[in-house]
């Protein structure tokens, strides 16, 4: 999963991105950290990083 490399690019801190989508803190840096998600939350992530789910879930 990219959403690290991704969020860092775009300028989106964990908690303004948390904030933005409604992902808790927490669950963002688990995903970051073990690089496994539900596919409703990488869908939200995907919305406000404006990419697909093929780009985050590389």
């Amino acid at each position: 999963m990219q959403l690290k490399q991704i969020r860092m690019k775009q300028g989106f801190s964990v908690r303004k991105l948390s904030e933005t989508s409604g992902v808790p803190v927490r669950t963002i840096e688990d995903i970051e950290r073990y690089g496994n998600c539900k596919v409703s939350t990488a869908k939200k992530l995907a919305a406000i990083l404006k990419v697909t789910l093929d780009e985050l879930c590389k």
